[in-house]
C-alpha cells in the first residue's frame, strides 16, 4: 500500500508541474543567481544577438524566497510575489548552469549577466566568449542542452566561481544582493 501512495503522490506532483529540478547552483553568495532578480530578467527589453545584455538587476538581502534547495533574492516583493506564484517560469534553465556548458555535457557556472531569453526561458552563460559560441547556433544548442539536460540534471551542482574567471571581470560591478 505505502509503495503505490508514493508512486500516486510522485506521479501526481509531475502531472501538477512540480517534478523536482537538480541541484540549484549558488556561488559564494549564498543565493541563486548569484542574489540578481530572476523575475527581472523578464521585465528587460533583450539586445538583439552579438550585443551584451541590460546588466542584471540585484536584488535585497531582505526581500528573498526558498525554491529548489536555494534562497532567492528581489528587487522587489512584487518580483517575490510573481516568482513564487510560477518559480519554474523565472528560475533559470539548467538550475543556474551555464547553458552552453550544459549543451556541451558538463554543468559549469552560470553569469548572471550573460543572459538571454529562450522559448520563456531564462539561459545563462559563462563567459563572454562563451556568449558568442553559444549565440552562434542557439537553436542547436538549445537542443543540445535539452537531450544532455537528461542525464546531468542530477549531478551535483558546480561548485566553480564565475567570478573567478578574468574574461567575467568587466561584466559586473556588483554581485550578491545588496542591503537596504
Amino acid at each position: 500500500m505505502l509503495p503505490r501512495l508514493a508512486l500516486a503522490a510522485a506521479l501526481s506532483m509531475f502531472a501538477l508541474g512540480g517534478a523536482q529540478a537538480g541541484p540549484q547552483y549558488v556561488d559564494e553568495t549564498g543565493f541563486a543567481v548569484s542574489g540578481y532578480d530572476p523575475v527581472a530578467f523578464f521585465d528587460m527589453t533583450p539586445a538583439p544577438i552579438g550585443q551584451r545584455q541590460p546588466q542584471a538587476v540585484p536584488g535585497k538581502a531582505s526581500i528573498t524566497a526558498e525554491y529548489n534547495g536555494a534562497r532567492w533574492a528581489f528587487s522587489s516583493a512584487a518580483n517575490r510575489d510573481r516568482f513564487l506564484a510560477d518559480p519554474a517560469k523565472y528560475a533559470p534553465a539548467h538550475d543556474g548552469h551555464c547553458a552552453y556548458g550544459v549543451a556541451q555535457g558538463g554543468k559549469v557556472p552560470g553569469n548572471p549577466n550573460l543572459w538571454r531569453i529562450v522559448d520563456g526561458q531564462l539561459k545563462l552563460n559563462i563567459t563572454p566568449t562563451v556568449v558568442g559560441l553559444w549565440e552562434s547556433d542557439i537553436a542547436g544548442n538549445v537542443s543540445k542542452a535539452r537531450e544532455n539536460w537528461r542525464t546531468l540534471e542530477a549531478d551535483p551542482a558546480s561548485t566553480r566561481k564565475w567570478t573567478a574567471i578574468d574574461d567575467n571581470k568587466p561584466t559586473y560591478a556588483v554581485v550578491g544582493p545588496i542591503a537596504d
